[in-house]
């Protein structure tokens, strides 16, 4: 939605900024793909030989036949193939956590495909690199309750309707993200946010529902292919 809105939106002119707002709802309606839809998604691809979607993706690299594949978390489609430029051009593809994406997905359906499903381009929507010291240097032009409101915006939440404290409570989770060994608990009933931040902030985390985990899989992949687990390093 940030990525949206700041390529359409990033202007003062009122008029303009409405404008942006309505091309980024029909971008959302008809790009983003919803998992319960992925059905009709799929055929869309492949009834139109290309389409544009929005989805999360994630590659790794196929060492038995030497290729990177693609998984998508909505769509449902896997061992897409994708090619090695776009790779190294984003290597933050291969965090392992997933990034979300704009691609342009085609539909080959020829005798003797690797796969039907073709990405012929693809645009990260995540930052794919950071500059720590123009990071830093830039840093310093906010002062501190203004640097606040540009985190709040960071993580999709507008800061006018949190007051100080409320702010900083939902700052607090961020510092899971600079701190080794940071515990703490949230309470809260199901579906009021407490995993967003986790889930959807950063590529680099990962969130594991206490239903689908065990201790022993912590240390041991969940895959049962003997690798080490996620606190396993």
């Amino acid at each position: 939605m940030e990525f949206l809105l700041g390529q359409y939106c990033a202007i003062n002119d009122e008029q303009v900024i409405n404008s942006g707002i309505e091309k980024v709802k029909d971008v959302i309606k008809n790009n983003f793909v919803h998992w319960a839809e992925s059905e009709m998604v799929k055929s869309l691809i492949r009834e139109k030989g290309s389409f544009k979607i929005i989805d999360k993706v994630f590659v790794n690299l196929n060492e038995k036949d030497d290729f990177y594949e693609t998984s998508f978390a909505n769509l449902g489609v896997e061992h897409v193939p994708i090619s090695d430029e776009i790779v190294k051009r984003h290597g933050k593809l291969l965090s392992g956590g997933g990034v979300w994406c704009i691609l342009n997905m085609t539909y080959d359906s020829a005798e003797g495909v690797r796969s039907y499903w073709v990405i012929e381009s693809l645009k990260p929507i995540h930052v794919s690199e950071v500059d720590v010291e123009e990071y830093a240097e830039t840093r310093k032009q906010f002062k501190t309750e203004e640097w606040i409101d540009l985190l709040m915006h960071s993580i999709g939440l507008n800061p006018e309707n949190f007051n100080r404290r409320g702010k900083l409570i939902q700052l607090w989770c961020l510092i899971t993200r600079v701190e080794n060994n940071y515990n703490f608990v949230e309470l809260g009933p199901k579906g009021t946010g407490k995993s967003h931040i986790f889930s959807e902030l950063s590529p680099h985390g990962v969130l594991v529902s206490g239903v689908d985990v065990t201790s022993a899989r912590l240390f041991v992949s969940n895959s049962g292919r003997g690798k080490i687990g996620l606190v396993g390093f």
